[in-house]
């Protein structure tokens, strides 16, 4: 049985309902969707777990209060995770090491 995953991204300029794609492998089956916001990052967690997804993972540009919302929205229908940066590389924010050795 495949696992049906969701990897949700916060940019601006996108919409969740064009913005989107599935990969499917032998074991994986996964779901990549672009979001605005965190509001609309809620409304396609919920969505992506209606549909039977069982994992969602967001990337690097949701905080803390991002993470808290998708979470409680699926209410414990799927696992929530984030990806984690000691900088993100789509933006100039400095490394841990920079900022602590400057």
């Amino acid at each position: 049985m495949k696992v049906k995953a969701a990897f949700i991204f916060v940019a601006p300029e996108v919409d969740y309902k064009i913005h989107r794609t599935v990969v499917d492998t032998p074991v994986v089956q996964l779901t990549v969707v672009g979001v605005k916001n965190y509001s609309e990052a809620v409304e396609v967690a919920k969505e992506l777990v209606e549909q039977g997804i069982k994992a969602l993972e967001l990337c690097a540009g949701f905080g803390n209060e991002g993470i808290a919302l998708v979470s409680k929205a699926v209410k414990g229908k799927a696992s929530v995770g984030a990806v984690k940066f000691d900088h993100h590389p789509g933006f100039d924010f400095k490394s841990g090491d920079e900022l602590f050795n400057n």
